[in-house]
């Protein structure tokens, strides 16, 4: 690779095939050509990959430039790159020197992480941390807060008085101690039972109908271990409706199966968000999040058919407070 940047006009024909095909560096919002020489203060790095999921990471990444006060690389990713073509990405990103690198999704991260030490790395786009994560800076997880689900929990149903959840140690484990803080700070008892797989969580579920009442509430994780579409979700969405056991879940997808309520990200606060953290850490300053932190911005959906049928007023004060109604009409 020369030591000069090339004519705008050449550059990027001169990289080799996987550079073609998989690497857009850039300054933000200018559309300039790579300059090899100067290092960057910011890189963004993200999954190239299909809709929806592009305008999703599309957004977050218009967020992300809103909130950085100086100029920053793109990095697209190939999400099926094999390890050769991810080391390659690695050490293209290391000749960027970069001082902080926001990396987003799984295929992010892995580039990310192999970078050198010395580099802040904030992670986002993931849902619960893996093996070697903690490498991250600041880790963004696009699991919503329990706190705001027990708050939008007590705010619709405030004769509920406990929460029953079903979670895995290592997919939800990080959650539970939050979650069990929110519930004694909004007066609700928290049952969070553990198990390592399906099987067992179907015995927990059953055990939870057996003796469920109207002062109960399930909150469905985004859990493998715990939920599935095929086995889990029928059996849950079905004995609630009967049992008039309100349903809430951490997965949208669930409300538009039938749970009551869901949370999920805004996109494009999360990508200010992420920014943010990205500009204090440039300072170094102390106030700079770190570690593993829930979704905090949301957005909320309700289904409608499930909250007449649990007897909610419908009004159109409710109705604004949700960001998405469903089912759409």
């Amino acid at each position: 690779m020369p030591n000069s940047a090339p004519p705008p006009s050449s550059g990027l024909r001169r990289r080799d095939g996987l550079l073609r095909a998989a690497l857009l560096l850039g300054t933000a919002g200018t559309g300039a050509a790579w300059a090899a020489e100067a290092p960057v203060a910011v890189a963004v790095v993200y999954p190239d990959i299909g809709e929806p999921f592009r305008s999703v990471f599309s957004k977050i990444v218009e967020g992300i430039d809103e909130r950085l006060a100086v100029r920053s690389d793109k990095l697209l990713v190939p999400v099926q790159s094999d390890a050769n073509a991810q080391t390659g990405l690695t050490a293209e990103l290391q000749r960027r020197r970069p001082r902080v690198v926001v990396a987003l999704g799984r295929a992010g991260l892995r580039v990310a992480l192999a970078l050198e030490a010395g580099v802040e790395i904030v992670g986002g786009g993931i849902i619960s941390p893996a093996e070697g994560d903690q490498r991250a800076t600041s880790l963004h997880s696009l699991t919503p807060d329990p706190q705001l689900l027990l708050q939008r929990l007590r705010a619709l149903l405030p004769g509920v008085r406990r929460v029953t959840v079903v979670y895995s140690g290592r997919h939800s484990g990080w959650l539970m101690r939050p979650a069990q803080d929110a519930a004694r700070a909004l007066g609700l008892e928290l049952r969070a039972l553990e198990v390592d797989d399906l099987k067992q969580a179907l015995r927990a579920y059953q055990d939870f109908f057996a003796q469920a009442g109207a002062q109960d509430a399930l909150w469905l994780p985004q859990d493998p271990a715990t939920v599935d579409e095929a086995t889990v979700l029928p059996l849950v969405l079905q004995e609630c409706w009967d049992r008039n056991v309100a349903l809430f879940s951490s997965n949208l997808a669930h409300v538009r199966r039938g749970a009551l309520f869901s949370l999920f990200p805004n996109n494009l606060e999360l990508g200010r968000s992420l920014g943010q953290t990205a500009t204090a850490l440039l300072a170094r300053s102390a106030s700079a999040p770190r570690g593993l932190r829930a979704l905090r911005e949301v957005q909320a959906a309700l289904n409608t058919r499930t909250a007449s049928h649990l007897g909610l007023d419908l009004n159109p004060q409710l109705q604004r407070g949700f960001d998405l109604l469903l089912p759409e009409r």
